[in-house]
């Protein structure tokens, strides 16, 4: 995102700078600061202790699945998705099992139906990507309800990459997977960070979070060296982020919100034919450019001819094609600048 880093994260980062206090991250470091603030901002009741840190995201979902599925288990994803998934399914050598999201309404949502095909056919793990990037779907909680009793009738592990809720827009409600009932805590393991919200990805230090007996027995078996492959300056700024950050994440929130609405206008004056749903949560704004004429990959036209870089949709899977995907965490004036470009690069 286009915005300085908060005050309190920058004067921990600083802190540990003037002590000259770089060595290892506290493998323990972040559930007392995360627990407190995943009651207060979505009811959900966490212990500390089943806070357990790694890298990243991506690396919690890579050793999650090492020591819960097999070579060549079925994974589930639910496309256009985050493109690491798929990636990471297939050098772990597991199988994608591609469940695509559907359009009811005009906006996107999951599949259900097919969902519990794909679960029924033996896929061993869900990676759901809630709130889902690209698109900015919130999923539901009678979808979720729906998923959970799926997974636990069926023995799948759901992966929930929750790494966007805290970004969860006003008129949509995030509910954290394992909160949705004890099938839900049964069957799953939640990843999350600091990293998107308050701009701290490079320093390196994500959640992984158990709710249930079965998803402790998970996490244990993790190779014991896990946790200190997180950045010691990720740890005590997420810290930071989650105890202290939460005047700036208001400030942010409200200028995403202003900026979905923006888009929405722009869009309509300059490039009519563009589909857009605002998103429900984060900064990542799905276009669906399809009848614009650019081919599968609209982005590469955008930079080529406008100067303006966007994320490639295909990427993002199959069903990317046609679709660019476009970060609106920025000024006015530079996502106006943005779209003027999009649209000086049409044939």
């Amino acid at each position: 995102m286009d915005f300085p880093i908060a005050e309190p994260i920058k004067r921990a980062l600083h802190a540990a700078i003037d002590a000259d206090d770089c060595g290892y991250a506290d493998p323990a470091g972040l559930g007392d600061a995360f627990a407190p603030w995943a009651k207060d901002r979505w009811g959900w009741a966490v212990a500390k202790q089943d806070v357990h840190v790694v890298a990243d995201v991506v690396t919690g979902v890579a050793e999650i699945l090492r020591v819960a599925t097999s070579l060549g288990d079925g994974i589930v994803i639910e496309p256009p998705v985050y493109h690491p998934f798929a990636a990471t399914i297939r050098q772990l050598g597991r199988t994608v099992v591609d469940v695509p999201l559907v359009k009811r309404d005009g906006a996107h949502a999951p599949d259900l139906d097919a969902l519990e095909r794909a679960y029924a056919a033996g896929a061993r793990a869900h990676l759901l990507c809630s709130p889902h990037n690209p698109t900015g779907l919130v999923y539901p909680e009678a979808a979720l309800a729906r998923i959970a009793e799926l997974a636990d009738r069926h023995g799948v592990l759901v992966i929930a990459d929750e790494v966007h809720a805290p970004l969860t827009l006003p008129g949509a409600n995030h509910r954290p997977f394992p909160a949705i009932s004890e099938a839900a805590a049964r069957r799953s393991i939640v990843l999350t960070s600091a990293s998107k919200t308050w701009n701290l990805a490079g320093l390196k230090a994500a959640m992984m979070v158990a709710c249930s007996d079965e998803a402790r027995a998970v996490l244990a078996r993790l190779p014991p060296d896990t946790p200190y492959h997180a950045g010691h300056l990720g740890v005590l700024g997420s810290r930071a982020a989650f105890r202290e950050g939460n005047a700036w994440l208001a400030g942010v929130i409200a200028i995403i919100d202003r900026n979905r609405t923006l888009l929405g206008e722009l869009l309509r004056e300059h490039l009519p034919l563009v589909g857009y749903v605002p998103p429900q949560a984060s900064y990542l704004a799905w276009l669906d450019c399809s009848a614009l004429g650019l081919g599968p990959d609209p982005a590469a036209a955008f930079l080529e001819r406008g100067k303006v870089a966007l994320s490639a949709g295909p990427m993002f899977g199959n069903e990317g094609a046609g679709f660019a995907r476009l970060n609106i965490a920025t000024s006015r004036a530079l996502l106006e600048e943005a779209v003027r470009r999009m649209a000086s690069a049409l044939p």
